[in-house]
């Protein structure tokens, strides 16, 4: 039995919640994965898995197995980085994500121009607005908007987001410009799914943090469909600066209640804690940390 082999399939079934899905992402049949998780837990004389209809979990000894497993293979999958020299001269694949929109307006340029930099270093660049685990979904690297929670990962800050509520000039000329938050209670607003969803919008007066309940006549499930609604006239939407940055540029959309906007959001660079730093992960850090800091200050 390829024990190695047989842990890469156990950890693989437990993430995904099926050997079946296990299988689809190994490429190999079903059938080779469940013997392979079945002879391991024969060799281990435990049982691993509770196998159910709807997801498949860990038991107690499966949960333990599973940590030292995980272990395992990141120190082989280092090893073998060292011995291809990824710790002597930037080379390989390099997995980052971020959010959608700040990662195609900011991220993908960053990439492109360290691509041309390093030759020998590929990247898979993934935009979800969602927040991804980097160890389980195998990432090298994540820029994270917002506050982090306490963890074994090391952030390095490249700047800050504010949050921003906007409407279009013919808008604010037509039912007049709110100059405090408790004015939008009179004002149409367009919410989204995330920031300025339908519950109370935050807001700062001096160090109290302030919450105003809103009337959305629209309701989106993206930021960009907010936006959008904003500048057609609808009403007003609550967004992360960078998000309308060029239509406020443009005179599309006008801020309003800066004075009363909560802290900004930090912007961060979000990598594993442990083990050595491969050369081409540290060789991005370097190329993308001032060029992004660069970028996150000329929005303001």
């Amino acid at each position: 039995m390829d024990r190695l082999e047989a842990m890469s399939l156990f950890v693989a079934a437990v993430e995904v919640g099926s050997l079946s899905a296990a299988a689809r992402h190994f490429g190999i049949p079903l059938a080779t994965v469940s013997r392979k998780v079945s002879d391991l837990e024969r060799h281990l004389n435990t049982r691993l898995l509770n196998r159910s209809t709807r997801r498949l979990t860990p038991t107690d000894a499966g949960e333990a197995y599973l940590a030292a497993c995980r272990r395992i293979l990141d120190d082989v999958g280092e090893a073998e980085r060292a011995a291809a020299g990824e710790y002597s001269a930037p080379t390989g694949e390099l997995a980052i994500t971020a959010p959608v929109v700040f990662g195609r307006l900011h991220v993908l340029p960053v990439v492109t121009g360290f691509l041309s930099a390093y030759p020998d270093v590929d990247i898979r660049l993934t935009l979800a607005d969602r927040i991804t685990q980097l160890a389980e979904d195998h990432f090298d690297l994540a820029l994270r908007i917002g506050q982090l929670p306490d963890s074994s990962l090391v952030a390095i800050g490249v700047g800050s987001i504010r949050r921003v509520v906007c409407a279009s000039p013919a808008y604010l000329a037509e039912h007049g410009t709110p100059t405090i938050p408790e004015d939008l209670g009179t004002h149409s607003c367009i919410t989204f799914e995330g920031l300025s969803s339908s519950a109370p919008w935050s807001f700062a007066r001096g160090k109290t943090d302030i919450t105003v309940q809103v009337r959305a006549r629209l309701q989106v499930n993206t930021a960009e469909a907010a936006i959008d609604a904003a500048i057609a006239g609808v009403g007003l939407t609550k967004v992360l600066s960078y998000q309308v940055h060029a239509a406020v540029r443009s005179g599309m959309l006008r801020v309003v209640l800066e004075e009363f906007e909560p802290e900004p959001w930090p912007v961060s660079l979000v990598r594993a804690g442990h083990g050595l730093l491969p050369v081409k992960l540290r060789a991005f850090l370097d190329f993308a940390a001032p060029r992004l800091k660069e970028r996150l200050a000329r929005l303001g």
